[in-house]
This record gives C-alpha cells, sequence and structure tokens, in this order.
C-alpha cells in the first residue's frame, strides 16, 4: 500500500492518549488559521483581505490566478482604482477598475461604476436587475497588491473537489502521525 498504508498502520498502533494529543494540535492548527485571518479582517477593514482573481476579464494587468490583497478605508473611492465588489444575487466577488464616480448632492455619497479591463463594456449589465452603480457597501476592498499565479492552487481545488479533498485528508494524517 505504500506511504498511505503506513500512516494507517502507525495510527493503528497509537494509544489514546498520542492519538488525543495529536487531534488537538490538528485543532490548534485550524484554530490558528482562523485566527490569523479574523486578525488580518480587522487589520485591512476588508470582509476578505485576500481574494484570487477567477477570470481573465483584468488581463493584462491581472491574469487569471493571481492573488489580490486587499484593504478598506475611509477615503473615497476614484476613478482607476481596482476594486473587489459583491454584486446581489451573486456569490462570487469580482475584481474590476472603477471608470466613473458619481457623488449624490444631497447626501455626498459616492457612487461608482467599474469595467474590467480586457472586457469592451461597464460593469452594468453585471449587476442586480436595474442597478446603475455599485454603493460603498458592495465594496469588499481596494487591490494594493498581489502574488502572480499563486491562487492557481485555489482555482484547482474549487474545480476538482477530488484534489482538496485528497490533500486535505493527507495533510491531517500527517498531523496525526507525527510523533512530536
Amino acid at each position: 500500500m505504500g506511504w498511505i498504508g503506513e500512516q494507517i498502520d502507525s495510527v493503528k498502533s497509537m494509544q489514546f492518549r498520542q492519538l488525543f494529543t495529536q487531534a488537538i494540535s490538528l485543532g490548534m492548527i485550524v484554530t490558528s488559521a482562523l485566527i490569523i485571518w479574523k486578525g488580518l479582517m480587522c487589520i485591512t477593514g476588508s470582509e476578505s483581505p485576500v481574494v484570487v482573481v477567477l477570470s481573465g476579464s483584468m488581463e493584462p494587468g491581472f491574469k487569471r490566478g493571481d492573488i489580490l490583497f486587499l484593504h478598506m478605508s475611509k477615503e473615497p473611492i476614484r476613478a482607476g482604482e481596482i476594486v473587489v465588489f459583491n454584486v446581489d444575487g451573486r456569490e462570487i466577488p469580482i475584481v474590476h477598475r472603477v471608470i466613473k464616480v458619481h457623488e449624490r448632492e444631497d447626501t455626498g455619497e459616492v457612487d461608482v461604476l467599474t469595467k474590467g479591463d480586457n472586457n469592451f463594456g461597464d460593469d452594468r449589465l453585471l449587476y442586480a436587475q436595474g442597478q446603475m452603480w455599485l454603493q460603498r457597501h458592495h465594496i469588499m476592498g481596494r487591490a494594493v497588491g498581489f502574488l502572480p499565479y499563486v491562487g492557481w492552487v485555489t482555482i484547482i481545488m474549487t474545480e476538482q473537489p477530488l484534489i482538496k479533498y485528497i490533500l486535505i485528508g493527507a495533510l491531517g494524517l500527517l498531523v496525526i502521525t507525527s510523533k512530536e
């Protein structure tokens, strides 16, 4: 059976106390990751401080698989900035450039219109039915940095869930069977 068989035999030979300790270690790793994520949310002011570019709509600036780092400040959004936004009725956030800013005279609130750099027209067809502008609550953050191609891991695991489950299982087994 190879490596997997050896790991399973290792788990079977463990005492309950050792197995319990390893399970606690795995739980602490997961909890630490969640705490780091929540800390990044507080520091950046964004509900999702890191996102993966899922399409080619922002090429050549950002390619599919790039990871973007987001920050959301109180400063007004300006034309030319790259923002990540949610559209009502869609789960997946969109990464596009602000092409037009509209300030409401009565409230002073700023509405924005976006467009993908590689798209022909603006994003009004992507917005919810009847929506012409994005309001501030739609915007998750501004792009402040990126890592090229690193997000492909996320894309592959989303498009091929079996790979994700195999990877998670192997990592869990590795943590549980480690003797340290």
